[in-house]
């Protein structure tokens, strides 16, 4: 994968795979220290203590329609490369969590890309699951909750056209980096 977004954007179809009902995304840049971290974290069905030993290896995945699964591994590997970590845990009827953090300033870290625009497609196209979504540079932060667009909206589908668009609209408003790149 070119950019982190699609990393997390196969890392969170996990979650929906494994039934997950409420999904955090958390972003965070920490711009001093040349580190960005991104945590996922779900209420799926959780995987065994052997399954997550597994998990990071390519050739293991629980899906029937293929025999291998890359997702984990490669974001491992992505987060290994630029000199920084990855953790994952989980537990069987409870959820799993994922947190790969990446040193920025290595020549091997991949950009993070349209994180919005992954976020925007996950909202709008599962609007079933809860989100909630924080993305935060140095001080500066902001989160994205659909439960809180719920008790908005009522029984309007985020997947409505002016729904979808104040979505997109409202991530791209409030992202920390574009409020910085527009301030300068």
């Amino acid at each position: 994968m070119q950019e982190l977004s699609l990393n997390v954007l196969d890392i969170v179809q996990n979650s929906i795979s494994a039934r997950a009902t409420l999904i955090y995304v958390d972003v965070i840049s920490d711009t001093a220290a040349n580190k960005l971290t991104i945590t996922v974290r779900d209420n799926g069905g959780g995987m065994t203590e052997e399954q997550v030993r597994s998990v990071t290896d390519p050739f293991f995945t629980s899906r029937k329609t293929r025999r291998v699964g890359l997702g984990v591994p490669f974001f491992k590997m992505a987060a290994e490369m630029t000199g920084g970590s990855f953790e994952i845990g989980s537990q069987v009827g409870v959820g799993t969590f994922l947190r790969a953090e990446f040193c920025t300033d290595s020549i091997d870290c991949m950009p993070l890309g349209d994180i919005n625009g992954t976020v925007h497609a996950l909202v709008t196209l599962n609007s079933q699951i809860d989100f909630v979504y924080t993305r935060r540079i140095d001080s500066r932060s902001f989160t994205l909750d659909t439960r809180e667009l719920r008790e908005i909206l009522g029984d309007i589908e985020f997947s409505e056209p002016e729904v979808a668009a104040f979505i997109r609209e409202y991530l791209d408003a409030n992202d920390p980096q574009l409020q910085e790149e527009a301030e300068r």
